[in-house]
């Protein structure tokens, strides 16, 4: 089985101190500091996670996120102290498994990457009326045409299409799209449901497949 965590943080006393943590509950820590090295770092390791910093000198993380994705669906952890950027980093528009903000305990780190992990190691294909959702290459496809979807919408239209029927509110989506609990509103799921929506009519006119239930929240219409 694959330990290895690469740690992306020019801080060299935080990477060290994150390094010793993650050795201590049995990973296998690999440092760079600087952001022009990550991408071959990355394809050089193979690591089974990524931690990844958010300001990075020569580069801005965000992008190292992005092309990250291009060519491989290593689960990635944003680390930032740009709380006002929460949005964009639990991965609107970059693929990042989950984000944590500075200052943190370490302890929290681990605990984050082993729950990560987790979610990684048992990941699920969905098949529904033409829909296919493959959570290993974080891909959808209907009626074979790419949703190109964001991670955060990938996500919640996974969970909804997972437990067909059921129905969800707000808040128990919240919970599962962000893990972590961090405070969103209510109009962020609806905003995320008005995108899917859009993308899904897009590839696929006519075809809906989130049912509203005013007052309540979302559910997976399974007409299979």
């Amino acid at each position: 089985m694959n330990h290895r965590i690469l740690i992306i943080e020019d801080e060299r006393k935080l990477a060290t101190l994150l390094a010793d943590y993650l050795r201590q509950a049995g990973f296998d820590p690999r440092c760079v500091h600087d952001g022009m090295q990550a991408l071959e770092r990355v394809r050089q390791d193979q690591p089974a996670l990524v931690l990844l910093d958010l300001m990075l000198p020569g580069c801005d993380g965000m992008d190292i996120c992005k092309e990250i994705r291009s060519f491989s669906d290593v689960p990635i952890i944003m680390v930032t102290a740009r709380v006002e950027e929460i949005d964009r980093l639990l991965g609107l528009e970059l693929g990042a498994d989950d984000y944590i903000c500075k200052p943190f305990s370490p302890r929290e780190v681990v605990a984050r990457a082993k729950a990560v992990l987790r979610r990684s190691g048992g990941r699920q294909t969905v098949h529904k009326e033409g829909l296919v959702l493959d959570e290993g290459s974080y891909r959808a496809r209907l009626d074979g045409r790419d949703l190109d979807l964001t991670a955060v919408e990938f996500k919640l239209l996974l969970y909804l299409a997972a437990n067909p029927g059921r129905l969800f509110s707000r808040p128990q989506l919240m919970a599962r799209i962000y893990p972590d609990q961090r405070i969103v509103s209510d109009r962020t799921i609806d905003s995320h449901i008005k995108k899917l929506r859009k993308k899904i009519s897009v590839a696929a006119p006519g075809r809906e497949f989130i049912e509203s239930v005013y007052g309540v929240g979302y559910r997976f219409e399974d007409n299979g």
